[in-house]
C-alpha cells in the first residue's frame, strides 16, 4: 500500500522514554510476556496531551482532538512488528490498530467494537456522537463542514457502485443485500469507488478535518449503534452531510461502507 515499515512496540516505547516532555507518545506495559500481551494487557492508554493534540489530530476548540482523516489499519504481529493490514478486508481474528494518515485508502468492513478496539491500541477512542458531528460541521456549524449547501463532487459523495457492478442481477431480483456480498473484497476496491483519505481536498473545514462527509460512514461510540456522515454513494437520505445518521445496526454490523476515525481526550 506505499507505506515504510513502522517500528515494533518496543522500538516505539525506547522512544517515548528519549523524546523530549510534552510530545504525545503512547507508552506501553512491560509485565507481559510478549509485544501483543503487554498491548492488549495495557488496554486504552491515554495519550500525553498537556493542552494539544498530536500532528495526526485536529484540535477542536481545545475541548478534544479527532483525526484528521478516516483511519486505516496497521496488524500487530506476535513478535510485535507491525505491517499495513489491506483495506479492503474484514479484520476478524487479527490484532489492528488505527492510523490516521493522508494518501492512503481508509478501513471498511469494521464493526463498533472492532473500531473502539483499534482505536484504543492507538492510546485513542472511539468519537462520541456529539463530538463527531461538532468536529464535522466545523467551527462555523456548517451542514457539510465546507458549506451549508452540498456541492456533488466536492467531498467522495458520488463514487461507483460495485454493488451495481458485481451484483447488479442480484439486486435487480432483490437478492443482493446479504452479509457476505455487502462484504465482498471487491467493492471498495472498485475505480472511482473508495477515495484515499485527503484526496479530496475542498472536503474539509476550518478545524482540517478531512472526509467526514461522504468516502465512508464513520462509527461512533454509540450503544445504539450509530454511524454518521454518509458513504460515497449517499450523504442525504438519512440527513444532509454531517447530519446524516444511520442508528438501525447492531454494533457487530460491517459491510464495505463502514469505517470509522478516532478521538482523543485533551488533557487538563
Amino acid at each position: 500500500m506505499g507505506r515504510t515499515a513502522r517500528p515494533s512496540l518496543s522500538e516505539r516505547a525506547s522512544e517515548a522514554q528519549l523524546t523530549s516532555a510534552g510530545l504525545p507518545r503512547l507508552s506501553f506495559a512491560t509485565t507481559a510476556d510478549t509485544p501483543v500481551e503487554q498491548l492488549l494487557a495495557a488496554g486504552d492508554r491515554p495519550l500525553p496531551m498537556n493542552g494539544l493534540c498530536p500532528p495526526d489530530m485536529a484540535s477542536i476548540d481545545d475541548r478534544f482532538c479527532v483525526d484528521k482523516y478516516e483511519a486505516s489499519l496497521v496488524e500487530i504481529m506476535p513478535d510485535g512488528r507491525e505491517q499495513a493490514w489491506p483495506y479492503y478486508l474484514p479484520v476478524e481474528g487479527h490484532v489492528v490498530r488505527a492510523v490516521s494518515e493522508k494518501g492512503v485508502y481508509p478501513q471498511g468492513y469494521i464493526n463498533e467494537k472492532q473500531a473502539i478496539e483499534a482505536c484504543g491500541r492507538s492510546g485513542k477512542r472511539l468519537c462520541k456522537r456529539a463530538e463527531w458531528k461538532t468536529a464535522c460541521k466545523g467551527p462555523e456549524s456548517k451542514k457539510f463542514g465546507y458549506a451549508n449547501e452540498r456541492t456533488p463532487g466536492t467531498c467522495n459523495d458520488n463514487g461507483k457502485s460495485g454493488m451495481s457492478l458485481y451484483f447488479g442481477a442480484e439486486i435487480a431480483q432483490g437478492s443482493a443485500w446479504t452479509f457476505d456480498k455487502m462484504n465482498d473484497p471487491r467493492l471498495n476496491q472498485v475505480p472511482g469507488a473508495l477515495a484515499e483519505t485527503g484526496s479530496h481536498e475542498g472536503c474539509t473545514n476550518g478545524y482540517g478535518v478531512y472526509d467526514m462527509v461522504g468516502n465512508l460512514h464513520e462509527w461512533v461510540d454509540d450503544p445504539a449503534g450509530t454511524f454518521q456522515g454518509g458513504y460515497y454513494l449517499d450523504v442525504t437520505q438519512l440527513g444532509d452531510g454531517c447530519g446524516y445518521v444511520a442508528d438501525a445496526h447492531k454494533a457487530w454490523y460491517h459491510d464495505y461502507s463502514t469505517g470509522f476515525r478516532c478521538c482523543a481526550d485533551v488533557a487538563p
